[in-house]
């Protein structure tokens, strides 16, 4: 059954949504005109909530609204409507380290659990574009941006431990989004559950491998463990390239309503792990074998800029901003020329040993986040929209072999060239 909800909510509609704005004057105003002339369109293609197109004579507004339950599946599974506050509480805290990679918001209505923001346009979903084969010059500056400001301003690098605590206990109540990701990205694809699915039979080997690999297991597990108890940062929860709408100048991240305070590398892992799924699809979205090699080449080129460039933004952030209570500044700067030289030279150690975990982190979440989109619930279009099942299968049965690569041997790969590499090589033997 599905949740009860609170005395005044109501699931709006294209029909009963422009009357509802129609109230809010900051909305009213800025579409122009009357109800009577806007546009209403019902445009989600996610897999949980209502999200509608306003279009009004001045300007269009994006409302998305919480439903009592999972869409994809229906009122069969519940869910809390109280992600749509940690929606907008983790957008407004976000904006404050990276405003101009958010779309701006408008208006919250906590009773209809309803976020009215911004009209992106001419915007379209990167997942979309990618399939279509479309390069984003900006996007990786923008990231890279969004990542490490977003990531470091949140964390005891840069918060005293109180602030830090508090921020935690504020989204520690996000336990049914979290409990979807504990889920069906760490548990479900490696056992025998009801909503599982893959391309069939021609994955049902390798399915099968996966549900016996007891050393694939225990890793998935540790990088679980970790998910559930080192609140490093204030995430995301959910960052991948549907998440995340683009021009070729322009980066605007979505949906941040998995935010919860939990290990960096799951944000920075999950977004490479659904770009090299989109580096694996090219092949089946090809008319002829290697039309697309340039732009498979863009892609690899993507993932080891984003990475290096997360790496080096990072550390440049924390040595400008030694504002948390974690490494303190007078534990590594002495006075005498001498023993400040020393102390820098032991945060640069510090910073190393915590940049390589957490890589290797990221390796580990990017495998696990592959994984999931072939074989558990909530696929990815990027593998969907390739018609022929055997060709779709080959794409998937390589993204599988990296991605148990990335979670099992994380500790041995040296660098992010090394893991494009092993996806040319994958692709080239093809």
């Amino acid at each position: 059954m599905p949740l009860a909800t609170p005395a005044g909510y109501r699931a709006l509609d294209e029909a009963t949504l422009a009357a509802y704005l129609e109230t809010v004057p900051t909305i009213a105003g800025r579409l122009g005109g009357a109800a009577a002339d806007w546009r209403v369109a019902e445009v989600g293609d996610g897999n949980l909530n209502l999200v509608f197109l306003v279009e009004g004579p001045n300007d269009g507004v994006c409302v998305k609204q919480a439903l009592p339950y999972v869409r994809l599946v229906g009122d069969g599974w519940p869910l809390p409507l109280e992600r749509a506050w940690f929606e907008h509480e983790a957008t407004q805290i976000q904006a404050r380290h990276a405003a101009e990679r958010l779309p701006a918001i408008l208006h919250y209505d906590p009773q209809l659990y309803l976020i009215a923001m911004e009209r992106l346009a001419p915007h379209i979903i990167m997942r979309r574009g990618m399939i279509a084969g479309t390069v984003y010059p900006a996007f990786v500056d923008h990231m890279v941006e969004y990542t490490a400001n977003a990531l470091y301003f949140t964390s005891d690098l840069a918060l005293r431990a109180g602030e830090k605590k508090r921020l935690v206990a504020q989204f520690a109540g996000n336990t049914e989004l979290c409990k979807i990701t504990e889920d069906l990205i760490f548990t479900d694809p490696y056992r025998i559950a009801e909503l599982n699915r893959w391309t069939s039979p021609e994955l049902d080997d390798v399915a099968l491998a996966i549900r016996g690999d007891d050393g694939l297991k225990r890793a998935v597990s540790l990088l679980k463990l970790k998910f559930l108890s080192r609140g490093e940062a204030l995430l995301h929860g959910d960052l991948h390239t549907g998440s995340i709408m683009v021009t070729a100048t322009d980066t605007k991240v979505i949906d941040p309503e998995f935010a919860f305070f939990g290990p960096m590398g799951f944000d920075v892992g999950k977004l490479i792990g659904n770009l090299l799924l989109s580096y694996f699809s090219q092949a089946g979205h090809e008319q002829e074998a290697g039309e697309r090699d340039d732009y498979r080449a863009w892609i690899t080129a993507t993932i080891e800029r984003f990475w290096n460039g997360f790496e080096r933004r990072f550390i440049e952030l924390w040595l400008a901003n030694r504002t948390g209570d974690a490494f303190p500044a007078d534990l590594f700067e002495n006075a005498d020329t001498e023993g400040s030289d020393a102390g820098r030279r032991s945060l640069g150690q510090a910073q190393h040993i915590f940049m390589r975990e957490l890589f290797e982190d990221c390796l580990g979440y990017a495998g696990c986040s592959m994984i999931r989109r072939i074989l558990g619930l909530a696929h990815n279009i990027d593998m969907e929209w390739i018609e022929d099942q055997g060709r779709r299968a080959a794409c998937e049965r390589r993204t599988l072999g990296l991605a148990v690569d990335l979670v099992k041997q994380a500790r041995q790969i040296p660098s992010i060239e090394a893991v494009t590499a092993k996806a040319a090589a994958l692709q080239a033997a093809a």
